[in-house]
């Protein structure tokens, strides 16, 4: 039998081995922590259920298509539901908005509270999908590191969009220039932080990423994000995936310039296929010491990382609901704090996210389950506690706030996830959550690929790897591996002519 080792149970790495037992391979997936799921994961904290890590959810059809790739119907699996409206935003000056997912009620909305012309937004909609479905087919479904990509019909499509993709400009000049409006162009910008980028640097091109929340739609998958990974799980068990827990890989094994296996504490797992779903930078420093690493792609700006505050809440708040947006004064000087000054600013945006607005269990009767999160530096040596600390105070004075409620004391308990832990748990690299940042034109072409240029076998999937972090791109990683992995008679018929 051919087999697959895989080093990391993220979503990527679960994806991957999907795709690999599809194909024909005896698959193990190795897991460093406990439990699989990598940043998704789950925890209770008093008779509070939380998400711990990723909380959005766009593109269910990656999803939905390893069930099918299987021969399995998804909904008996998983479910999920579209988000309608999908989030609430506030802004300092009093203003709200509930972005709606039908485009034509969104635009209404905006209208409406905002004074933004509605057949603009309507335009600017209709742009970011154009772009998107003339680009994604190239950009995010293959390899931007094999020619074959370029020869490819759907390249053509690629090449007509490429005047409007805004690689010239910046993505906040780019939103700047078609709303006067600043609150509207704050909420554009934000779509930067959905791959930890800043948009005073990223380019225009990042302004396809409304395209997925505003036009496809964003959903909650009934159980919450972890359902994602533990359905995924259950399908890869059935296909006969091992998954082994508590068992870190030390080491990639590698002869002539091919990998062979994985060595852990616990023994050697001979492979002819080995793929790694942990963070590119730790997998060359850690297990490929003896091999020249990549290091200008190593070396790329980091992306931006989290400071999360799960907290119990002692009360239900109406005008809220699962993803909500309390934005900041100065959206720029925010950004300037955590890519240059590697700082938090004194008033950042903030970002609620309640899964007991859809599922009451997740929290007590009349509480709610809080997800509070703010955009921070990757790990660069600061004083994380004294930053908790400070930024905690922070937060709760600004919710407390623009709720008109003293929150302070509603908080029944709490949980801190830093950059630190983040890297500690997951091991992304200084806890970036996205790898490198897209802070530059070229960031795309300058991510680490899918497969190793050096060793034949040796494949890469996850956040930190082509076409990006999050969940969609995740998934779609694993896709590209699923198809530049070779078959297993492919594998055999190599053997015996080597």
């Amino acid at each position: 039998m051919t087999k697959a080792a895989i080093i990391g149970s993220g979503i990527g790495g679960i994806a991957a081995a999907i795709r690999l037992a599809v194909k024909g391979y005896e698959v193990t997936v190795l897991e460093a922590n406990a439990a699989f799921g990598g940043k998704m994961h789950q925890f209770d904290l008093q008779g509070y259920r939380f998400d711990a890590g990723p909380s959005l959810f766009t593109l269910p059809h990656l999803v939905d298509e390893l069930f099918t790739l299987a021969g399995r119907t998804p909904s008996d699996y998983f479910t999920y539901t579209r988000l309608d409206p999908i989030t609430h935003y506030f802004w300092p000056d009093g203003s709200r908005l509930k972005a709606y997912a039908d485009p034509e009620a969104f635009a209404t909305e905006a209208a409406q509270q905002l004074g933004v012309p509605k057949q603009a937004v309507l335009d600017v909609l209709a742009k970011s999908a154009r772009l998107y479905k003339g680009t994604a087919d190239t950009f995010l479904h293959k390899s931007l590191h094999r020619l074959d990509t370029y020869l490819s019909p759907d390249v053509l499509k690629a090449l007509g969009c490429l005047s409007d993709l805004g690689l010239t400009t910046t993505m906040h000049a780019a939103n700047a220039q078609q709303f006067s409006d600043t609150r509207f162009v704050q909420l554009l910008d934000r779509f930067a932080t959905y791959n930890g980028s800043d948009p005073y640097q990223a380019p225009g091109t990042l302004n396809l990423i409304p395209h997925l929340e505003h036009n496809i739609g964003a959903f909650y998958p009934k159980g919450g994000i972890y359902a994602i990974a533990s359905s995924l799980v259950k399908l890869a068990e059935e296909l006969g995936v091992e998954f082994k827990y508590n068992e870190r890989v030390e080491r990639i094994l590698t002869t002539k310039g091919r990998a062979t296996g994985v060595q852990t504490a616990k023994g050697t797992y001979q492979a002819e296929v080995v793929v790694s779903n942990m963070d590119v930078v730790p997998t060359y420093r850690r297990l490929l010491p003896d091999q020249p690493a990549p290091e200008q792609t190593l070396q790329q700006p980091r992306s931006s990382s989290a400071l999360i505050y799960y907290w119990g809440v002692q009360r239900e708040f109406p005008e809220l609901h699962l993803h909500n947006i309390f934005f900041s004064q100065n959206y720029k000087e925010e950004f300037e704090h955590i890519f240059k000054y590697k700082s938090i600013s004194a008033d950042p945006t903030v970002y609620v996210n309640i899964t007991s607005k859809l599922e009451p269990e997740d929290a007590p009767p009349g509480c709610e389950n809080w997800f509070v999160m703010v955009n921070v530096p990757h790990h660069q040596g600061q004083d994380w506690p004294q930053l908790i600390n400070t930024t905690r105070a922070a937060v709760v004075n600004k919710l407390s706030k623009m709720l008109q409620t003293d929150l302070a004391p509603l908080i029944q308990c709490e949980q801190v996830l830093d950059p630190l832990l983040i890297e500690q748990q997951t091991s992304s690299y200084a806890g970036a959550l996205y790898g490198s940042s897209s802070n530059n034109r070229m960031a795309a072409f300058l991510r680490h690929p899918n497969f190793s240029s050096k060793i034949r076998g040796l494949y890469f999937c996850g956040g930190s790897v082509h076409p990006g972090g999050g969940i969609p791109l995740c998934l779609l990683s694993a896709s590209i591996v699923g198809h530049l992995a070779p078959t297993p008679a492919t594998i055999t018929k190599y053997k015996a002519h080597a």
